[in-house]
């Protein structure tokens, strides 16, 4: 890509992706990579450091993750973080052992300031921890940077092999100034110039689109949400006309949201076309409850319908996408976990009769899609519209999916929408929502009995998508939004809201 590279080698730990947002926070391209990446992989990816991850293991237990043998002698710049650091020092030589005490949480940590990572910073602040396992003895040429009541190696080094470790999690917003010890280690140790920025990836991506795709025709997907506009926007200035945006109405929108695509794409300049494929698609998801398998139907379903449009159009050679990568990391890539599978990613089917998917955004974290949107000149409501999954209503209906259900919850997330605007609170809050339960309880309504819907409100405060914080809406408001569903929204007698954040959670229920 042209961009300096940190390699992110991920052991398993819940923040890995964190820190892979806060390298390009410092203005420096970073990927993931599992920890058995093979050595002659790495050599060619041509980093100028190495992150180790966190993880769930002891480096001692015969079945730990290790990293690939060499990958000290590259002559790369190295930074362990818990385990990572962990095994670093037991690689080279050290001795690691189980502590005494166990050490999680905020905790008081005390550093030796003339180490390159805490240049700069205070000899004594709060830093998050999350540990068992402690370094016993130092590899040979490694000295102690920091340390705290219970952990006496909190951070070491050997500044003549730009091998740093770091024993709590610097990526993490508890530990105070944990950027800027990142930030030391890329700009101190490894040299880096900071050359990763929204206007250079636009420029840089566009100029590579065209001339990957030279004179093909390109269908994509267009929801109108954030991921597909700033897509569709790189896609024109790229290759113009020979771009088509298909807005397949699979009849899962909000309220009123059909229209309102249409209305914004239909007067640019632009390949416009409306699908409606509500039918269609509620036929096939008739009776369907698990969500793995709605993804699947939806996925194939929107494939179905863009080779059909493809054909009507004349030949096409490649499918544009706007899939971003917090879908890639969740949908699984090499041995981690599958969260949950992407309706444009693990949602594909394997016979898609298209030359080539195209994917411009597949690297960038949300709110580097946010940024990119504004070097686009993509107007405000487009770049700061509410995120809404492929799948839509069909992973926010709990259960199976009836015309009815759809309407239902259509209405109260309208009212939830509503007030949320209303109170000033649509930058503060980055994503809500409304769920329709599979639950129905009893109320009392007009002095009779009732037993209806519950509906659940979800409401998160996030930057980069991968973790999130349950938003603080006040109760006043949230006391509003609940009366004016339980008043207007027919068959529901029950409003709860979510208070749980990711992880353990995700943000959507399914």
């Amino acid at each position: 890509m042209g961009h300096q590279f940190i390699l992110v080698l991920d052991f398993g730990g819940q923040y890995n992706q964190l820190i892979a947002r806060r390298v390009r926070e410092c203005g420096v391209y970073c990927e993931v990579h599992p920890y058995d990446t093979s050595l002659e992989k790495l050599k060619a990816l041509n980093p100028v450091g190495i992150i180790f991850t966190g993880g769930p293991n002891s480096v001692y237990d015969k079945e730990s993750p290790q990293c690939p043998k060499g990958i000290f002698e590259l002559g790369v710049p190295v930074l362990g973080i818990c385990y990572g650091n962990q095994l670093m020092a037991k690689e080279l030589g050290g001795v690691v052992k189980a502590g005494e005490n166990r050490e999680y949480g905020r905790t008081e940590t005390q550093f030796d300031t003339s180490c390159a990572l805490f240049d700069g910073l205070e000899k004594s602040s709060v830093t998050w921890m999350s540990h068992t396992d402690l370094i016993a003895k130092l590899p040979e040429g490694f000295s102690i940077s920091a340390k705290s009541a219970n952990c006496p190696v909190a951070a070491i080094q050997n500044a003549q092999r730009n091998f740093y470790g770091v024993q709590f999690h610097p990526e993490v917003n508890h530990t105070q100034n944990g950027t800027k010890m990142l930030h030391n280690f890329l700009y101190k140790v490894c040299g880096c110039a900071g050359d990763w920025t929204m206007g250079n990836y636009a420029k840089n991506t566009i100029e590579q689109l065209r001339t990957h795709i030279g004179d093909g025709k390109v269908l994509l997907g267009l929801s109108g949400g954030v991921d597909s506009s700033v897509t569709a926007a790189l896609l024109s200035q790229a290759v113009g006309r020979n771009l088509t945006c298909i807005f397949v109405d699979h009849g899962l929108m909000r309220k009123n949201e059909g229209d309102e695509i249409e209305e914004v794409f239909s007067k640019r300049d632009i390949n416009f076309v409306r699908v409606n494929a509500s039918k269609r698609f509620l036929d096939k998801l008739s009776g369907v409850s698990d969500p793995e398998r709605k993804r699947k139907i939806i996925g194939e379903e929107f494939i179905r319908v863009f080779e059909e449009e493809a054909l009507k159009i004349g030949k096409v050679d490649f499918l544009a996408q706007g899939t971003i990568y917090p879908d890639v990391i969740e949908s699984g890539t090499g041995k981690a976990a599958v969260i949950k599978s992407h309706h444009n990613v693990g949602g594909l089917p394997e016979n898609v009769r298209f030359k080539e998917i195209v994917e411009p955004l597949r690297l960038l974290f949300k709110d580097e899609v946010r940024t990119l949107g504004a070097e686009l000149d993509l107007p405000d409501f487009l770049i700061w519209r509410q995120p809404f999954p492929g799948p839509g209503l069909a992973i926010r209906i709990i259960g199976d999916i009836t015309f009815d259900k759809l309407e239902l919850l259509r209405d109260a997330d309208a009212i939830f929408r509503d007030e949320i605007a209303k109170a000033g609170l649509v930058r503060d809050i980055n994503q809500y929502f409304a769920v329709l339960t599979d639950m129905r309880s009893v109320g009392v309504m007009g002095d009779g009995r009732t037993y209806d819907f519950t509906i659940a409100l979800r409401g998160v405060a996030t930057t980069d998508f991968m973790t999130a914080d349950w938003a603080r809406i006040p109760y006043d408001l949230l006391a509003r939004i609940s009366e004016r569903i339980v008043n207007e929204v027919r068959n529901v007698n029950r409003v709860v809201y979510d208070i749980t954040s990711k992880p353990p959670a995700t943000i959507e229920w399914e």
